[in-house]
């Protein structure tokens, strides 16, 4: 692999995964209708971990916070007395998070490969392509709640979030734009939608990339493309998410429903002229 190819891949990679325009389908897109081909499984790897770090960096007390409620909440809590009081936030951010990934972390488990595949095709991508946009475009006329946000947001919350992740295995749906959608239309405050979105996506990628990581096979690992790719990933990523964190506070997350819907239509046109 050339620098080039790495530093172009690293920019898609950091751009896609965080603005609401699917990753996945991308990458179908430009394999049938460019001929490229997916870089191989440690790349791969390597630049999901470049837009992991993207993550830690912006949220970095967060993901802080997350930690601590966790190890309060599994390892001190339930040797205190039980007049140990309500839940912190902390540690309701953690349940939170607990209960939204669990969807993902089912589908991910036993209908990964099936969604995967069902929606490989142009016409499928294309069509969720579509369904995104309309998603997006819909949260103009979302009312979120102007209050305190983790108090506020309860399980059943979490859950409808979760499954929105789950169904953004499917290729062409975005996993940023179902979630934070799902959060804007359950009326969760805008600034929090998008915290408890990429809050998702921590154990998400981490689980992710343990079973990427489980098919790897290191052998002739080029070193300098992989690097170059991980920072631009990183770089590009971490300036896609700050993007992308204002777009939705200012609410204007629907302005990238246009470019979903032309995607989308380019690429059911393309279907229907050449594979009809």
């Amino acid at each position: 692999m050339t620098l080039i190819t790495a530093f172009i891949l690293g920019i898609v990679q950091g751009v896609t995964e965080f603005l609401p325009v699917s990753s996945s389908g991308h990458l179908v897109i430009a394999q049938h209708l460019l001929g490229w081909k997916s870089p191989a499984v440690f790349f791969d790897v390597s630049l999901h971990v470049g837009t992991f770090l993207a993550v830690l960096a912006v949220f970095h007390k967060d993901i802080r916070d997350l930690i601590e409620g966790g190890i309060r909440l599994i390892l001190q809590r339930p040797f205190r007395s039980s007049k140990a009081g309500k839940l912190d936030n902390q540690e309701r951010i953690f349940l939170l998070v607990l209960v939204g990934t669990l969807p993902t972390v089912v589908a991910g488990l036993f209908a990964r490969h099936a969604l995967e595949n069902a929606f490989a095709s142009v016409a499928a991508v294309s069509v969720n392509f579509l369904i995104t946009g309309t998603f997006l475009w819909l949260t103009r006329y979302a009312k979120p709640l102007v209050r305190k946000p983790p108090r506020l947001t309860r399980g059943k919350h979490a859950l409808w979030i979760g499954l929105s992740q789950a169904l953004a295995l499917a290729p062409g749906i975005s996993r940023s734009g179902a979630t934070i959608s799902a959060g804007l239309f359950l009326g969760l405050e805008r600034d929090w939608a998008g915290r408890y979105s990429f809050l998702l996506f921590v154990p998400a990628v981490i689980g992710a990339l343990i079973l990427e990581g489980s098919h790897i096979r290191i052998q002739n690992v080029e070193l300098a493309p992989t690097i170059l790719g991980i920072l631009t990933a990183t770089i590009v990523g971490y300036i896609a998410l700050r993007i992308l964190l204002k777009v939705v506070r200012k609410g204007n997350f629907f302005v990238f429903a246009p470019y979903c819907w032309l995607l989308g239509a380019l690429g059911l046109i393309w279907t229907l002229l050449f594979k009809g």
